[in-house]
């Protein structure tokens, strides 16, 4: 691809170090007890929520259906990363191999990007549960919402495939140090020993189009406002923005810290800061999108409750 390398430094690379948070060993102690936490309620609140939509048939559901969806991606999304880097903290090298680095990467990206695609169908659904609630039932039928899930996670887990199998067939050179946390394509473009502008070109672009979906979601809720707005009722007005506030608050929380990573790269922001930046996207949002729903949802409470009070009869 490059005569002007030599084939050893190509071959050279066999695993990638995740340098992470270098700190003394207390810190790091603390680290893993704080990320540890954060992971297992993580696990545990959205695993909840999933149990409760399956156990519970009156919560079979489009909105409900969706949310479920999200959980378990939720809980696919989360131990992606944390699993390998709550290992790291106790780990002196904190390798990672070359297959396990892109599969990480591959699952990570495809995961997020299914989460992307099902918060537009979420935001879709409120809009015509709002605004066309006649005909809402008759498009929102089981089939279709089956569908749409399908379809959220065949592109997701279609939509970064080639960009990445393209990256995995550039050669890497030493060191090969990634000043990270996670298999992210920034830190991996920086140890490429050819350049290769067209694989970052896509991937960049596949990205910012992921991301700027976003503004499908505020476009929604646009019209949903508008037709809030207008309601004489105001008992109707405060059950229609309660049913859209969790969701726009998940929202938020999800794309604003995407949009921070990944569409201000250019504004210079130091290794730190992007780590900080990727921590909070890939186990914050986890942990506060089942306390978002749950305070805002009195069906999900309920169900939570009911689930509960059967565990504890049998």
């Amino acid at each position: 691809m490059n005569a002007s390398v030599p084939d050893s430094t190509f071959a050279s690379v066999r695993e990638f170090v995740l340098q992470g948070f270098s700190y003394t060993w207390e810190v790091q102690v603390l680290l893993f007890s704080l990320f540890t936490t954060i992971y297992t309620l993580t696990l545990t609140g959205n695993g909840a929520i999933v149990c409760a939509l399956l156990c519970d048939q009156r919560l079979h559901t489009p909105i409900y259906i969706f949310l479920g969806n999200f959980s378990f991606l939720e809980i696919l999304y989360v131990s992606s990363t944390a699993s390998k880097m709550l290992v790291n903290f106790h780990s002196e090298n904190k390798t990672i191999s070359f297959a396990g680095c892109f599969l990480q990467f591959y699952f990570f990206f495809s995961l997020d990007t299914s989460e992307c695609f099902l918060l537009t169908v979420m935001a879709f659904d409120r809009y015509l549960a709002i605004c066309h609630p006649l005909h809402h039932p008759n498009i929102m039928t089981g089939t279709c919402c089956a569908k749409l899930v399908i379809i959220c996670w065949n592109c997701g887990f279609l939509w970064f495939l080639s960009p990445i199998a393209f990256i995995s067939q550039v050669p890497f050179c030493n060191p090969n140090i990634t000043d990270h946390v996670v298999c992210d394509p920034g830190p991996l473009f920086a140890l490429m020993c050819v350049s290769s502008p067209r694989t970052q070109l896509l991937c960049y672009t596949l990205s910012s189009l992921v991301i700027f979906g976003n503004f499908f979601i505020l476009g929604s809720y646009t019209l949903v406002l508008i037709a809030v707005l207008p309601m004489p009722s105001a008992t109707g007005r405060h059950k229609a923005f309660s049913t859209c506030g969790s969701h726009l608050t998940v929202v938020s929380l999800f794309y604003g810290s995407l949009m921070v990573m990944y569409v201000s790269l250019g504004l210079g922001h130091s290794a730190t800061m992007q780590k900080v930046a990727t921590l909070f996207y890939a186990m914050a949002t986890p942990l506060f999108n089942p306390f978002i729903y749950s305070l805002h949802s009195k069906e999900i409470k309920t169900a939570l409750r009911r689930v509960l009070g059967n565990l504890n009869v049998s």
